[in-house]
């Protein structure tokens, strides 16, 4: 009777494993509610993606065991869902326009999600949580989170703090050119060289970001609202704000954001099982 009250108790239960090119974030879920996260820097492709899991169902304090399925995307989607047996292998658009606009609740009509990557950026327009037009990439480094990266080591912060510094700061105060990422810290070195506050530096490397965003992929989707922005990247605050100058729209960062694809995984995988 115990036993069966145990395997009842652990229904439910399902799992998503984003392998990014920068990290690797992983979720268990129950009942479509997260209940662990996991996260590590991504090295070894299959390692990461272990220790991230290992990482969200220590903190949902539940075996490998109890998962009933899991949901894999990423990068590294094929060889870990291979590695793993997944039970769902799919692309990063599927997967999270689903976790964006369930974490938002707003399933139900027109929605718009940003995420700004380590490697690329998606814009994707979605209805019903449907993604229908998107697109993906980016010119250079310098418009994704590897240049913001760089842009806290210059200034001197852990990339946590860089968002709350920048919130503090002018961007019209510096001159900042980040269409190349080579040019980007030439512009953060002279910048600060000149005596400009780290706050505006700060300020200035997200919105250049932001404008390139908003300058090649945002004018070849619909944008309508409400406009959410995911992946770890939406948690350096500055860089919401900086789009929402530029859309002149608010923008939603949802909670659990940063793990956006395992999210989006762990959801899609459990409308695989049975009941």
């Amino acid at each position: 009777y115990r036993g069966l009250l145990a395997r009842e108790k652990q229904k439910g239960l399902t799992a998503g494993i984003d392998s990014g090119s920068t990290t690797t974030k992983s979720v268990v879920m129950r009942d479509n509610k997260v209940i662990g996260t996991g996260w590590v820097p991504t090295t070894e492709v299959l390692k990461s993606a272990e220790d991230a899991f290992q990482e969200a169902l220590k903190a949902a304090g539940v075996n490998k065991e109890d998962i009933q399925a899991v949901g894999v995307t990423g990068y590294g989607r094929f060889l870990v869902g291979k590695h793993i047996n997944a039970k769902l292998i799919q692309e990063e658009i599927t997967v999270n326009s689903k976790g964006a606009v369930f974490l938002a609740d707003a399933q139900k009509g027109p929605a718009t999600v940003i995420d700004i990557g380590g490697m690329d950026n998606k814009a994707i327009s979605v209805q019903d949580g449907i993604p229908g037009g998107f697109t993906m990439g980016g010119i250079c480094a310098g418009a994704s989170g590897r240049f913001l990266e760089l842009a806290a080591r210059r200034l001197g912060v852990d990339i946590t703090e860089l968002g709350k510094l920048a919130l503090k700061g002018d961007y019209r105060k510096v001159s900042m050119n980040s269409y190349c990422i080579v040019f980007g810290t030439q512009s953060l070195v002279n910048s600060l060289s000149m005596g400009n506050k780290p706050e505006d530096v700060a300020m200035a490397a997200c919105h250049s970001v932001a404008e390139q965003v908003y300058e090649q992929q945002l004018q070849e989707v619909e944008v309508k609202e409400p406009v959410i922005m995911v992946g770890g990247t939406s948690l350096i605050e500055g860089l919401p704000k900086a789009m929402e100058e530029l859309l002149q729209v608010k923008v939603t960062v949802p909670p659990y954001a940063q793990y956006i694809g395992a999210v989006g995984a762990a959801l899609l995988v459990s409308g695989l099982l049975e009941g």
